[in-house]
């Protein structure tokens, strides 16, 4: 008995290196690597949004149809001016422009030029600030410093894009075509509420998201008929469908003959806007109402003989 035992007990702790060589065997470890780029997402997006929607405020129908050739010279020194040149060469070709690649072989000239390309950043914080506590105060337990408390925090970071270009003839030097000072700005906004958040806002965004995800909110945005429909936004083009609605026609009634009393002269139908008054036939041995002849004006009572 006891060489059983032993055996069993040796079995036993054989098992148990068995399944710990084996859970060593199995088990790994892996890493990420995590790389963050010199500029934001954030920053590159509102600096993009706001370009895009500057220049799309140029309305080139001026030089429409004509050779012209692009100056950019002035756009050197702009942050993102690559994005803006090819972003400004786009735009021509979409308003009817044809692009000369050589200066000498166009008949107009735009020059552009930026005012203004950057972003800055606002930040509004509520609540009770950070306090250094009095070493006087015969408190053990109390800290050195309270800790700030947060009971809303907005961040706020925008983008401005101020461009402005001019046409001229370039035989001739005259003036052709000026858009004016055209300032767009972008903004990108986070929330958090009692430490819940962020809750972002703003042009670079579609609607509201929390934490990266979109929220819908179907208290503000109800969806009409079980369909779930997008707000539209009035600086662009829609159409909307009218619902049908009962129009009332009047339709006379024409004369009879052998038949009962007539009704009133005239008679109500309702029918649907998509139904056209032309379905009403009159009745059989039935001819259209005449109207009576004018009656002659009376003359007025005279003296003479």
């Amino acid at each position: 008995m006891i060489c059983k035992s032993r055996r069993n007990n040796i079995l036993r702790q054989f098992g148990r290196l068995a399944v710990l060589f084996c859970g060593v065997a199995l088990a790994g470890c892996g890493t990420t690597k995590w790389t963050d780029t010199s500029r934001t997402a954030t920053e590159q997006l509102l600096i993009s949004d706001a370009m895009d929607r500057a220049v799309a405020k140029l309305d080139l129908r001026a030089v429409a149809g004509k050779n012209v050739w692009l100056d950019s010279a002035a756009l050197k020194s702009v942050t993102d001016s690559p994005y803006l040149v090819s972003l400004l060469r786009q735009h021509m070709l979409a308003s009817g422009c044809v692009l000369i690649e050589d200066r000498e072989d166009a008949d107009y000239v735009i020059e552009v030029r930026a005012g203004a390309v950057g972003t800055d950043r606002r930040e509004l914080t509520v609540g009770i600030p950070a306090v250094n506590v009095p070493s006087m105060l015969p408190v053990p337990t109390l800290p050195a410093r309270l800790p700030e408390m947060n009971v809303a925090t907005k961040t706020e970071q925008r983008a401005v894009a101020k461009i402005a270009a001019f046409a001229y003839n370039r035989k001739t030097g005259r003036p052709v075509w000026q858009s004016g000072v055209v300032p767009v700005e972008s903004k990108a906004k986070n929330v958090w509420l009692f430490g819940a958040g962020p809750f972002e806002q703003g042009t670079i965004f579609e609607g509201t998201k929390f934490a990266g995800s979109k929220i819908d909110i179907p208290l503000i945005y109800p969806a009409e008929d079980g369909k779930e429909r997008k707000p539209v936004s009035v600086a662009d083009q829609a159409y909307f469908s009218e619902p049908e609605e009962a129009v009332v026609v009047n339709v006379p009634t024409p004369k009879t003959y052998g038949l009962a009393s007539s009704k009133s002269s005239t008679t109500s139908k309702t029918t649907s806007s998509s139904e056209s008054t032309d379905k009403v036939v009159a009745a059989a041995h039935t001819e259209p109402v005449e109207p009576s002849p004018p009656k002659s004006p009376v003359p007025p009572d005279s003296d003479d003989p």
